[in-house]
């Protein structure tokens, strides 16, 4: 926010918050023109504002619009942004330092081998980016451990960051709402950053192609310990899964087993690695287990089932639209206060196609937009015609391919809580994905159709009315996150299927999750 000469101005500087509080120091700054004067204890200064104490209150001011005198001024040359950030390892020691790297020299810094802190200073690594001159622009304090552990602190006010491989437990939110009850929610200030998939692994010479979720809920359980219950040979299954305290086996649980934690099957073998759990199932003719798609290496992932004939396999395209039941967010939590701005310029770069190419050469799935032609689809419509209820006439299917025949579906995919209207944090994330593309003219003269699809549950009417008031709901908030766009250079469509065409089947919670969506389709 530059600093504009005038009275009026002050009234309209924002309050806005920093990292932790700074001992007060007089100082006073003056506007360019010199017409304005403020004078202050300097609370904070983040490389871009001022946060001063005043007569007036608490006003930030930006640093560009003022020349800074007192004892209390930084020096703007040398100030170093600091931010702490604390989660998974296989994140804070793989993906995070790559995009560190990436935006460092985007902005033309250089990534500093890291720094091991000194005994004393706690655990982790310091990884710094320096400007052309040798000096320290930004320090990175990074903490590797778990989901639990990078909730804890952040929770604590320890880290600004949170890595993780799993959503807050409500435990989190209501710890979050109790500390910050004026701040956004947890839900609202969280970034995804990639994606990857949980899937159910097995050797390579295993006979056993595709598993219903019901049935690896009860593998997982030590319901079902014998593949013959599966359709394989009559043995018993060796159980693979990762150990209870890493962001996945959290995710996985809550996912699977309806519980945040849950004890393990007895003679589970637990790995603290997805890695090292999938090299020990490649090994076993008679293992089964539960990793990433991105780990899988030489074991074999199996696609999921529904009882109504629908399966779904963990590919880019189905993971990158949340088409697969279980899909695996890599989420970046936000502490309530406001970051440096190197930090908040970075956390902005990882949405960028230079970031989304680092994630994917990771192993992780990308967002980056793609696109598919309805005639690439054939399983898809097979399917809905397969599971069509009664409630669904050969008319309505005839609408659908008729309206969508001759264009393409955008990976960004926007869903639903259920009987809700409100977007998920990946949903939230292809809002800005989407909103981005338009801005920059990417369908310029183009027809993008909001497409509002339901579960099964309930009247055939009442869902297609959901699915209406869902697409106009994403519709809603692509254009709100637009706001640069010329809006007479893409129309914006709407359309409701409500439960004509299901991704999965209706007999689970998964399954009418993946089934409540809004596609978007670019003609």
């Amino acid at each position: 926010m530059p600093f504009v000469p005038g009275a009026a101005r002050l009234a309209a500087l924002v309050v806005l918050m920093f990292p932790g509080p700074a001992p007060a120091q007089d100082v006073e700054l003056r506007s360019l023109d010199g017409s304005v004067t403020l004078e202050g204890d300097l609370l904070a200064y983040d490389g871009a504002y001022y946060r001063l104490d005043t007569v007036y209150g608490p006003l930030t001011v930006a640093a560009e619009g003022v020349a800074c005198a007192g004892p209390g001024c930084p020096d703007l040359t040398t100030f170093v942004a600091e931010a702490r950030i604390a989660g998974e390892a296989t994140l804070a020691e793989g993906l995070l330092p790559a995009l560190l790297a990436g935006f460092a020299a985007d902005r033309g810094l250089t990534l500093a081998p890291p720094a091991r802190r000194a005994e004393g200073e706690g655990a982790g690594l310091d990884h710094a980016l320096l400007r052309q001159d040798g000096t320290v622009a930004a320090r990175f304090t990074v903490t590797p451990g778990t989901s639990d552990t990078g909730f804890l602190a952040l929770l604590n006010g320890d880290s600004d960051l949170a890595l993780t491989l799993r959503p807050p437990t409500d435990a989190e939110r209501r710890a979050d709402r109790a500390a910050a009850p004026e701040d956004p929610p947890l839900g609202r200030r969280v970034r995804v950053i990639g994606l990857d998939a949980l899937v159910p692994v097995v050797a390579p010479q295993n006979p056993v192609d595709a598993l219903s979720l019901p049935e690896l809920a009860a593998v997982a359980a030590g319901e079902i310990v014998n593949w013959q219950d599966l359709g394989g040979p009559d043995a018993p299954i060796a159980l693979h899964l990762m150990a209870p305290e890493m962001g996945l086996a959290q995710a996985f649980a809550a996912e699977m087993l309806g519980a945040e934690m849950a004890d393990p099957a007895p003679g589970t073998r637990l790995h603290d690695s997805a890695a090292a759990l999938s090299a020990a199932v490649a090994r076993d003719a008679y293992a089964l287990g539960v990793t990433v798609q991105s780990a899988r290496g030489a074991a074999r992932s199996l696609a999921l089932a529904g009882g109504c004939g629908i399966s779904q396999a963990a590919d880019t395209d189905a993971v990158k639209a949340e088409d697969y039941p279980l899909t695996a967010p890599v989420y970046l939590y936000l502490a309530p206060r406001r970051l440096p701005q190197l930090v908040r310029d970075f956390l902005g770069w990882t949405e960028t196609e230079a970031a989304e190419r680092i994630v994917a050469g990771a192993g992780y799935v990308d967002q980056r937009l793609t696109r598919m032609p309805l005639s690439r689809q054939g399983v898809r419509l097979a399917n809905a015609v397969a599971a069509a209820g009664a409630e669904v006439p050969l008319s309505e299917l005839q609408r659908l391919v008729s309206t969508l025949g001759r264009a393409e579906r955008l990976s960004a995919t926007f869903r639903f809580a259920e009987g809700s209207v409100e977007l998920d944090a990946p949903s939230r994330a292809a809002v800005a994905r989407l909103a981005a593309a338009i801005e920059r003219g990417a369908f310029d003269g183009r027809r993008l159709v909001f497409a509002g699809f339901s579960d099964g549950a309930g009247p055939a009417a009442v869902n297609l009315r959901l699915s209406l008031r869902r697409a106009e709901a994403a519709r809603a908030a692509v254009i709100a996150a637009a706001d640069s766009a010329q809006p007479d250079r893409v129309t914006l469509a709407l359309e409701a299927f409500g439960e004509a065409m299901p991704m999965a089947c209706d007999d689970s919670d998964w399954g009418r999750a993946v089934n409540r969506r809004v596609e978007v389709w670019l003609e």
